[in-house]
């Protein structure tokens, strides 16, 4: 079975072809990084009309990749949920019209369920098929969402929220930390660029243990000490201050994800680990999640850089799961902001009951 995947959640335009073996014939993605930076985020309706823009080309060069045409694709599947309304609506109407033309089922998929296959599909920077037992227990972390799930199968039903950020997912807070830095968009990279020539040791702020209980998250305390901290002293000088603070605030982050997703594998007694989502790309979030997850004697599965990020080869292989389960979706699929994955997790400061 063949099944094209179709991405257009954020700010990429994305499409690729994957077979049921978990073969990647072909995985073309558009960014539209140069087009925000200047607004230093994603400005929403920008995002829309530029997937307007490249839709049918990404689809058709995927198609071109993989050396095949529509009539040898078996099923679409396209990200339906969550992400930007105007922006989901150009991939969701997109793939209707080509179910209709070419008369092929179609699976709407939920974009953090993407994340959460993607360990399957780009296991340890293979392209091949290379499944985590279940249950394992799934970081995903992305500028617009961090959350830990327990994953009891290969179907978003058998999905178990653990926890999630309260205020700012991961990668939000490191875009908002590298524009007060003056580091630009995205701010992710830049950050973990600079924090590999610097020592955590040595930045200029102490940065407290996260102190909410559980499995919930929260980002936007660190990046408010680090706004009052340059508003007060300025901008860091030199290039090497400049490279421990950014050390010091990747530290603070990679610490909380990997010290709640371990404990969340030893409290469900799971034996492997993943992360997904463009923050699973950090450098030093990976060694750290593998050389905790080595101590613990547990299996961790990390994408290939390139798959952290959005993309449809997670589109196409979250919606096989859907079609091997016998669903499917018809004309009236719509998009939504929210997310199918269940959620326990108030947003919010205040007591939790």
């Amino acid at each position: 079975m063949l099944v094209l995947g179709l991405e257009a959640s954020c700010d990429e335009t994305a499409c690729a072809i994957v077979r049921d073996d978990g073969c990647v014939l072909a995985d073309v993605i558009h960014t539209q990084t140069s087009l925000h930076a200047p607004h230093g985020g994603v400005v929403p309706e920008v995002a829309s009309r530029d997937h307007v823009r490249q839709v049918s080309r990404v689809v058709e060069n995927a198609l071109a990749a993989a050396a095949i045409s529509l009539n040898d694709i078996d099923a679409i599947a396209v990200t339906a949920r969550p992400g930007l309304l105007g922006a989901l609506l150009v991939g969701v109407e997109f793939a209707k019209g080509l179910s209709l033309a070419t008369g092929k089922p179609l699976v709407g998929v939920d974009h953090l369920h993407g994340h959460l296959s993607a360990s399957a599909l780009f296991a340890n920077g293979t392209a091949c098929h290379v499944a985590p037992p279940f249950p394992h227990v799934a970081l995903v972390a992305s500028g617009g969402h961090t959350a830990l799930y327990l994953v009891k199968g290969p179907n978003a039903s058998q999905v178990e929220a653990l926890g999630a950020t309260r205020d700012d997912a991961a990668g939000e807070c490191f875009d908002k930390v590298a524009k007060v830095m003056g580091l630009g968009y995205p701010g992710g990279p830049a950050v973990d660029r600079w924090a590999e020539r610097g020592d955590a040791d040595k930045c200029p702020l102490a940065f407290p243990r996260d102190r909410i209980e559980g499995f919930d998250f929260s980002f936007s305390g660190l990046k408010t000490r680090v706004a009052a901290h340059i508003e007060t002293h300025g901008r860091p000088e030199s290039e090497e201050a400049l490279a421990h603070l950014c050390a010091g605030v990747r530290s603070a982050i990679v610490r909380t994800l990997v010290g709640k997703t371990l404990a969340a594998a030893d409290e469900t007694h799971v034996g492997a680990v993943t992360v997904g989502g463009g923050v699973a790309a950090n450098r030093f979030l990976r060694s750290e999640l593998a050389r905790g997850a080595e101590a613990r004697a547990l299996m961790c599965f990390l994408p290939a850089r390139f798959a952290c990020t959005d993309n449809g080869a997670m589109i196409a292989w979250a919606g096989l799961q859907r079609l091997l389960a016998g669903e499917r979706d018809d004309l009236s699929l719509d998009a939504s902001t929210t997310s199918i994955l269940p959620s326990v997790t108030r947003k919010g400061r205040g007591r939790r009951s």
